[in-house]
């Protein structure tokens, strides 16, 4: 199950679930899956986990010391277990970790902030208009999420040549694409160091909790990227988890033209046949004797 059938699976679960009260009131989710929602005091790290009674009824436990945001997509996690028959493996890695996560917990993150952030109610809300720290914001309380998560719906989401960045201890760990950036082939190589010269690694490097914005040239983030082209990258570092996360766009006029193959790899040039003119090459002006 790939990031596109996660999505529109959790697409058809919201469109039988009604949704107009879903920024406050996560309860018709909840009722979709034939789950109950309950709140305990868990250990450092663990956001929540679901039993299933003999009966079929699901009991979604949430951590009550977390965040509010962090509950919220807790329960949506949970759910995307529930309705994509997925098993839960989260083996002793915190649930904010990319580093070493089973495959299962990331499509179910996918799952989650379809339900979180549902995709028409994302577009009837976001302005149109380049990202900033105070826009991000606006739309991460306006859904109850978390800063983190609206800037990479707002990646995944957007209309201009955008990428959300997650990075932990150094390296890059997940990549999101806006659909512009996909079919340009742009390609941000996972488990990659963070690269120099990005605002990402100037703020990482100070050690304190930081946001910053700047414009940095295309090729310091994509690879096999053109030269000469700039981004504005918005960057943001949580120092007590070493993790730092990059929102990256730029204008459509930006965008190299480029070919790519069926999946959706940049195609290089490699000179390939000289033009054909109609002048024979041989034998030349010299000859051997």
């Amino acid at each position: 199950m790939d990031e596109a059938d996660v999505r529109q699976k959790a697409r058809a679960f919201v469109a039988n679930v009604d949704v107009s009260n879903i920024r406050e009131d996560l309860s018709p989710y909840v009722t979709a899956a034939n789950a109950k929602v309950k709140k305990d005091e868990l250990g450092e790290g663990e956001s929540g986990y679901t039993v299933t009674k003999p009966n079929g009824k699901h009991i979604i436990t949430v951590n009550s010391i977390e965040t509010d945001e962090r509950q919220r997509f807790t329960v949506c996690h949970e759910i995307a277990h529930i309705v994509l028959g997925l098993d839960s493996s989260h083996e002793e890695v915190p649930s904010w970790s990319y580093a070493k996560r089973h495959p299962n917990e990331i499509a179910c993150d996918t799952f989650a902030a379809e339900l979180l952030m549902p995709y028409q109610q994302w577009l009837s809300a976001a302005p149109k208009e380049e990202p900033s720290p105070e826009l991000i914001q606006h739309m991460a309380d306006m859904f109850c999420a978390s800063f983190p998560a609206a800037a990479s719906r707002f990646a995944s989401l957007s209309d201009m040549p955008c990428a959300f960045v997650t990075m932990e201890r150094g390296a890059v760990r997940y990549a999101a694409r806006s659909t512009a950036l996909r079919q340009a082939g742009a390609w941000i190589p996972p488990r990659s160091a963070i690269p120099a010269g990005s605002v990402a690694h100037r703020i990482r490097s100070s050690g304190n909790s930081v946001t910053e914005t700047g414009e940095v040239s295309q090729d310091v983030w994509f690879d096999n990227w053109e030269q000469g082209l700039d981004l504005w990258e918005l960057s943001r570092h949580y120092q007590r988890t070493d993790t730092t996360i990059s929102l990256l766009w730029f204008d459509s006029d930006e965008l190299p033209t480029v070919e790519v193959n069926r999946f959706g790899a940049r195609v290089e040039d490699d000179g390939g046949l000289a033009e054909l003119t109609g002048e024979l090459p041989w034998p030349g002006r010299s000859r051997r004797r």
